[in-house]
């Protein structure tokens, strides 16, 4: 009767992790399930083709409920998770995510069925997987696995906000970052980092979101946050100019004039000291 309760075991999980829409992962889930039943059987009873018994012999066999033995299930995860490393791990996602047709149900199916033998959430694993599919410019992809990591609850940092806005800009989706920032990030001008700023105004930039650029950047003033560079300050000046707000562009100029400067000698010392440094080696 153990074979019969490991046999439903097998079809309850595999029903529970398996999806139409990931063909790939479902052959590759069923044949981690199988080898890891197999693995359990043959260990547990130390042959693995044991001899048939005649009807009738043997002990009484009782009716065996596979929903009430969690011991089972906890082995069955705990070997299936030893079978296969890591980094294949990541891996065979990242190329059953690419071969995937871009639709959001596959995706979000095909990440359902990754983590389900996981204990806890593979946060770091799936950072790998993003920085893999930013490597192969699949940036709808990315923008998917995101999604379903923060409908999640997890992922929720800074790091994955400026991954999720480049590449929403890389996909041409500069609305969507807009809207994104807005509910998102913008309620915390005073202590979102500058990396992520400085993303956000160049998305602005590129995308002739200038009332957006120039908005932003006031919202910063409002909280007294210097710019740290003169590219942040350029683009302001840029998209003044640009709409007409001559006054304004002039004020950005006045009031961060002290970055060109601190710029300007910047570049002037790194070139005297490259024109020392070939002297010397002259």
């Amino acid at each position: 009767m153990l074979r019969i309760a490991m046999q439903r075991i097998v079809g309850l999980y595999t029903q529970r992790i398996l999806i139409p829409t990931t063909s790939t992962l479902m052959r590759g889930c069923s044949f981690a399930t199988y080898e890891g039943i197999k693995g359990f059987h043959s260990s547990s009873h130390g042959d693995s083709n044991p001899r048939p018994m005649a009807p009738g012999s043997g002990p009484p066999t009782t009716q065996v409920n596979p929903l009430s033995q969690p011991n089972v299930g906890g082995i069955l995860k705990h070997q299936i998770g030893q079978n296969v490393s890591r980094k294949d791990k990541v891996q065979f996602l990242v190329t059953t995510l690419i071969d995937l047709k871009d639709s959001k149900e596959a995706v979000y199916g095909t990440l359902d069925a990754w983590v389900a033998w996981e204990q806890k959430f593979p946060i770091g694993p799936l950072k790998n997987v993003i920085l893999a599919l930013e490597k192969e410019y699949q940036w709808h992809k990315v923008i998917q696995v995101i999604k379903w990591m923060l409908s999640k609850g997890q992922g929720n940092t800074m790091g994955t906000y400026v991954q999720l806005i480049r590449a929403l800009d890389m996909d041409n989706r500069a609305e969507e970052a807009h809207q994104f920032w807005v509910k998102k990030v913008s309620v915390d001008l005073h202590s979102v980092p500058w990396q992520l700023c400085r993303l956000m105004l160049s998305v602005y930039y590129r995308n002739n979101m200038l009332e957006n650029l120039v908005k932003l950047f006031k919202g910063l003033e409002a909280f007294d946050r210097k710019p740290p560079e003169k590219s942040i300050v350029q683009r302001v000046v840029d998209a003044y100019e640009m709409l007409g707000l001559l006054e304004e562009k002039e004020r950005v100029l006045e009031k961060y004039k002290d970055i060109y400067t601190k710029t300007q000698t910047g570049h002037k010392k790194s070139k005297e000291a490259s024109v020392k440094k070939k002297k010397k080696s002259g």
